[in-house]
């Protein structure tokens, strides 16, 4: 008896074929069961991982934000960026002696004015403004009530306005935009520097002068005839108030000095054309202000004139100093 082996081939089976949402693996997920008297501590938990890592972020970004303002208020030549800035923070920390000495529009006019000269002559040129700004307010400050009494104190408790402001500038502005806008080169950038520093020893001196003589002054003369006159008259002059004066240019002077704005001879300089100019603004005072003719003549006219003086001399002087030594 034979036996066949018989193998039968059943026909091929087609693949089947999924939509894509069905070929992923599945997840499976396990029911979590939580206990509503315990609180969500992985939660708090997860938040303070998160706010200590925004924290985190936040703290280079602040570190890089105040190093580059660092850098940009240190720059060797000023911007008017770092002008800006830096006048911006000087004047919300020093707000309290600006709001003693400035009315709201002085300080307006202040803060443009130190701007200025941050972007001219830099933080050394702003340290002398800001030295001449405080002596010159303790000075309107000195005794006074009894200025007030005499009827000879500035107005608003000592608090200038802007026509003060940029009276007591002017000639310094002027420097300023002369060295910003680099008029004459190099070689005149020195002497702009001068005219500057000669600007605001020659109005410190003069204010000084003027409210130590009102405060102490046990006599005044007049500087034109030397008649003896009350205090606070126009062109009046005392010796404690004279000699205040002079320390106050030399003390001025000789922050330009130790600050690199100016050498010891132009020091000298500025010293001598400020008492030169302060003389000539007193004979103007007394022979011309508020005469007949001459009411636009007023403070803050005069002062232009006066410190316009000083800046000049001291530049004229220089030159001349300058011609001396080479012949």
């Amino acid at each position: 008896m034979s036996t066949a082996l018989y193998i039968i081939k059943s026909p091929p089976v087609p693949a089947l074929w999924f939509p894509h949402s069905l070929q992923k693996t599945p997840k499976f997920e396990f029911p979590i069961f939580r206990n509503p008297n315990i609180s969500n501590s992985t939660s708090n938990c997860n938040s303070s991982k998160m706010l200590l890592l925004h924290r985190a972020n936040a703290a280079p970004s602040l570190q890089v934000a105040v190093s580059e303002a660092v850098n940009l208020v240190q720059l060797s030549q000023p911007t008017w960026q770092s002008a800006l800035l830096s006048n911006v923070v000087i004047f919300v920390l020093g707000s309290p002696i600006l709001v003693s000495g400035l009315s709201p529009s002085g300080i307006a006019a202040a803060f443009l004015l130190g701007t200025l000269t941050w972007r001219a002559f830099g933080p050394s040129g702003f340290l002398l403004v800001a030295t001449y700004f405080i002596i010159g307010t303790a000075a309107t400050k000195v005794k006074m009530a009894q200025k007030e009494a005499l009827g000879v104190a500035e107005k608003r408790k000592g608090r200038r306005g802007p026509g003060s402001v940029i009276g007591s500038s002017a000639a310094g502005c002027v420097s300023a935009f002369l060295s910003i806008f680099g008029v004459g080169g190099v070689e005149f950038s020195r002497l702009w520097q001068l005219g500057f520093v000669a600007s605001f020893c020659t109005k410190l001196s003069d204010t000084v002068s003027s409210e130590i003589g009102k405060a102490y002054g046990k006599t005044t003369y007049l500087v034109t005839t030397f008649k003896v006159v009350p205090r606070g008259t126009e062109g009046a002059v005392s010796v404690e108030g004279t000699f205040t004066g002079i320390f106050a240019s030399i003390l001025l002077a000789s922050v330009g000095c130790l600050t690199g704005q100016i050498n010891a001879p132009e020091a000298v300089i500025c010293v001598i054309a400020s008492q030169i100019a302060n003389l000539g603004e007193s004979i103007i005072g007394a022979a011309l202000q508020e005469k007949p003719g001459f009411k636009w003549l007023n403070n803050d006219a005069v002062n232009i004139i006066n410190i316009s003086m000083g800046s000049i001399l001291a530049v004229l002087m220089q030159q001349i100093v300058l011609q001396s030594l080479h012949t």
